[in-house]
């Protein structure tokens, strides 16, 4: 191959053995073409540095990102390669992703509608065939040069191993040809199949979402031997159920059997939605009114299932899947560690001289973050380097970074010297707390008072001049925080940042009051003025008094950890959120499918109106979805099908829309809903309370010597390869030159 030559001693057909080629040149050429062939191989040298300078600078962003290294390395592919994955064009990619999947809002059926209540829903617009239909071509094709881009930057070989790129293939495939089938139908088909392969593209495109993903699947195993006991639990007290509340001759008996074991799939319900608590105790309410006895059946059930089995699932899905976990990070480390020695051996071997001025020059082309490239470049400035230099140098992009806020200004006066030392005391801090505190307990106090008068009784004179106070107070503390720690100083600590910006906004608003209304005076016109009234004035600086309250979270140990937690899960449950995303759109396209119109309102109910709706709801049977008013709640359109999976997901109530979905389809339509439970709530919210488990412990454990104004002063950046830093093997010396020996596409000289 064209890199094969390349790497091993050859670039542009002029060999890469100098010394035997200018020998040759001596022994037989004129003197100035000696000359002349010097230069061209001092060209074709510099030429040749370059490249190996390029490919040590690739494999050090492929270490960054955690990036496999087995790519094509000639200088071609090269830069087809970082221009592939620059910010620009990952974010054009990651965009495209995201149009194609917002299609499902706007095609047939169309989410573009105030309500999704059926009764009083007004016409969505509906686009005009060929309007998405194209959008979805344009995503096809950037796919498709995206697939192509991939599969010639990683060869042939590799692209007949790599299982998700031939999938890509597959449903870029599918996609077309489902796609011009619609088009020809004049959009018109029932069934869109390339709708449910969309998720894939969102797949395909994320590593870590991939390795997740791969996780979660060797944790099934696991998962299914829990499930298939909490089954065969289900089944056992399903049979003493219908024996225990067997029909009777005497009807008023019969109240339990009726309604909850009246055949095999109603008792299985029954049951399966009492080990979610959502029918307890309605459930044996009927029997436990005969005899108080009965309910140590259902308390049984409870205790087994729901405590023990489903908090037993729990520990299974945190213990396995932490294992799994921890080998994926694992595998992200020694993809880290090989493409550092790959770069070292890339330089050692092909450069002249190699030190750490070439160190610092493949570090100037590298794309990383700027605390990084400090950190590295400091250390790497030693002279020449061995291997166990070159790594270590590196050691900082596992490391966090620790933010350095600057130091104080300096005042000559003695009388500013000492008024600084008292502004810049952590007292200040508490006080501002205290004051923060009582205000939000003044405007508390001020809203119990007023809550049953209308905004137009209220006299919102007081609330004015007690906001007016405090806020000369914040914007006090504001400006002498900014005089003992100066404009840096100050804008360095992000809990200054949210204070300041909210005093700030808080001041524009209350000048905007003075404005409007003049001076405050003690029977203020509480009619609307202008855009806003005085009381919705009043209301949105309530708002933000009380969220400005939050800064107090940074000053208490417990709380700031807490907080520090919840934001670091959004960084690290992106892969998890787009998991979630495509279970939630294929179940969602599913349930389009299978449901979409399935449930009407009567005719009568098409226009509500107060007395008949009162009339109609007390005919229709307590708990049922008619009952209720879940109308919303259904799979008339993409976005409520959302909403509805959400809210058998946290399921309160979720009997009702089974229930509702059997009456109104088939019973074969509670498996739909029993397949969406299993999902989201019993795997899923499992492994998302296992992942607060890791994240939480980790930082409790790593902050439980520091003190208060230590977790404020330091910035932890957690990621799941430092949750498991510590269990982490480093690969040895000989795993990484076997992966090298092994790359397909590059042929070192060891």
């Amino acid at each position: 191959m064209e890199t094969d030559s390349l790497l091993t001693g050859s670039v542009n057909g002029v060999s890469g053995d100098y010394g035997s080629s200018l020998g040759a040149e001596d022994r037989g050429a004129p003197g100035s073409r000696r000359t002349s062939y010097t230069v061209a191989g001092d060209l074709c040298r510099v030429d040749d540095e370059d490249l190996y300078i390029q490919q040590a600078v690739v494999f050090i962003e492929d270490a960054i990102q955690f990036r496999s290294i087995n790519h094509r390395v000639d200088a071609r592919s090269l830069r087809l390669y970082r221009w592939y994955y620059s910010k620009i064009c990952q974010w054009g990619l990651g965009l495209t992703i995201a149009v194609v999947l917002l299609l499902a809002f706007v095609e047939r059926p169309s989410s573009l509608s105030a309500s999704s209540d059926p009764r009083h829903r007004s016409p969505p617009w509906e686009p005009p065939c060929g309007f998405t239909e194209s959008i979805e071509m344009v995503c096809l094709v950037i796919f498709s040069l995206d697939l192509a881009v991939k599969s010639y930057l990683i060869g042939w070989e590799e692209l007949r191993k790599n299982k998700w790129l031939i999938g890509y293939t597959v449903v870029i495939s599918v996609s077309t040809i489902d796609w011009v089938l619609s088009v020809s139908m004049v959009c018109d088909e029932k069934l869109r199949v390339r709708r449910l392969l969309r998720p894939f593209f969102l797949l395909q495109n994320s590593s870590l979402m991939k390795k997740t993903l791969k996780c979660i699947k060797r944790t099934l195993p696991e998962i299914a031997s829990v499930i298939l006991l909490l089954a065969l639990h289900l089944c056992l007290f399903t049979m003493i159920g219908m024996l225990l509340f067997a029909k009777s001759e005497d009807p008023d008996k019969n109240e339990e059997w009726k309604l909850h074991f009246r055949s095999l799939p109603n008792s299985l319900t029954s049951l399966l939605v009492l080990l979610t608590t959502a029918n307890n105790p309605d459930v044996m309410i009927p029997a436990y009114s005969l005899n108080r006895g009965y309910s140590i059946f259902f308390v049984t059930f409870s205790v087994i299932g729901t405590y023990c089995l489903m908090n037993l699932l729990t520990a299974i899905i945190y213990n396995q899947f932490r294992g799994y976990l921890l080998m994926s990070v694992q595998t992200s480390i020694i993809r880290r560690r090989l493409g550092i020695r790959a770069a070292f051996q890339v330089l050692k071997t092909h450069t002249h001289h190699f030190s750490s001025k070439t160190c610092i020059k493949v570090m100037s082309r590298v794309q990383m973050k700027s605390y990084y490239r400090a950190a590295i470049t400091t250390y790497a400035d030693v002279g020449y380097m061995d291997r166990e230099q070159f790594t270590k140098i590196f050691d900082a992009l596992d490391k966090d970074q620790i933010k350095e806020h600057p130091p104080l200004p300096q005042y000559n006066s003695p009388v500013l010297q000492r008024c600084q030392v008292i502004f810049s005391h952590y007292y200040l801090t508490i006080l501002g707390n205290a004051v923060a505190l009582a205000n939000v307990i003044c405007i508390c106090t001020v809203l119990v008072l007023n809550s049953e008068k209308s905004t137009a009784e209220r006299d919102n004179f007081i609330m004015e001049i007690i906001n007016l106070c405090f806020i000369l107070y914040y914007l006090f503390e504001m400006c002498v925080k900014i005089f003992a720690f100066s404009w840096r100083g100050y804008l360095s600590y992000r809990n200054n940042i949210f204070d300041g910006f909210l005093t700030i906004l808080l001041l524009v608003l209350q000048f905007t009051i003075y404005v409007t209304y003049r001076l405050p005076y003690s029977h203020w016109d509480p009619a609307s003025h202008g855009v806003m009234s005085l009381w919705e004035m009043l209301r949105l600086i309530n708002m933000l008094i009380v969220f400005r309250f939050l800064r107090i979270i940074p000053d208490i140990k417990l709380m700031a950890l807490v907080a520090s937690t919840l934001l670091d899960l959004v960084k690290n449950l992106r892969a998890f959120a787009g998991i979630l995303m495509v279970v939630y759109y294929v179940f969602a396209v599913f349930g389009i499918w299978l449901f979409e119109g399935a449930i009407k309102p009567p005719p009568e109910m098409s226009v509500p109106s107060n007395s008949s709706m009162g009339n109609i709801t007390s005919s229709m049977e307590c708990g049922t979805y008619e009952q209720l008013g879940y109308w919303p709640n259904n799979f008339d359109d993409f976005a409520a099908s959302l909403i509805l999976l959400y809210d058998v997901m946290v399921v309160n109530n979720w009997q009702a829309f089974m229930d509702a979905y059997s009456r109104y389809t088939t019973e074969w339509s509670k498996i739909y809903f029993v397949c969406w439970w299993l999902t989201s709530s019993v795997m899923w919210v499992n492994l998302f309370v296992a992942l607060i488990l890791e994240n939480f412990i980790y930082k409790w454990d790593r902050s439980h010597s520091c003190s208060v104004t230590d977790v404020e002063r330091i910035r932890y950046e957690t990621s799941v390869q430092l949750m498991f830093r510590e269990q982490i093997q480093e690969p040895t010396e000989e795993e990484l030159l076997c992966q090298l020996h092994q790359h397909p596409h590059l042929h070192l000289h060891w």
